[in-house]
């Protein structure tokens, strides 16, 4: 996920929408029809909202700065990726990969394709289940 701390994650996602009210399922078709990104270059949830507050005080509109915030956790997470190797077919799953905005950016960030499971929110607890059952 990443190195720092819950800066792209969900609770990431949550923390900051609730921080722009915008309703955190609609974050991700806010961004895609964005015309133009906020750079938000915190890398903590707690700094990336301290940075959103000043940008919606220096009058940038949600839209921009949403656009800018998903594509900034886009940016650390294909970091670590290409940090350990990305190595085709790349799959996103977790929560997260329910916006279907990190789908894109991850896809333009890495030059390939990203593959989504049909339920990408559930990975974790089949691999959890996997791991008990010793299948793992």
């Amino acid at each position: 996920m990443n190195d720092k701390c819950a800066a792209g994650t969900g609770r990431f996602l949550e923390v900051t929408a609730s921080r722009l009210r915008i309703d955190l399922g609609q974050m991700g078709a806010v961004a895609l029809q964005a015309d133009a990104e906020v750079d938000i270059s915190s890398t903590c949830t707690v700094f990336a909202e301290s940075e959103i507050i000043s940008r919606i005080a220096g009058g940038e509109s949600t839209e921009h700065i949403v656009r800018g915030l998903l594509r900034s956790m886009v940016r650390r997470v294909s970091a670590l990726a290409r940090s350990v190797g990305v190595v085709p077919p790349v799959m996103l799953s977790g929560g997260v990969a329910l916006n279907p905005a990190v789908s894109v950016f991850l896809a333009q960030d890495l030059g390939q394709a990203v593959e989504m499971p049909d339920h990408p929110q559930l990975m974790g607890a089949y691999g959890a289940a996997l791991l008990a059952l010793g299948d793992g």
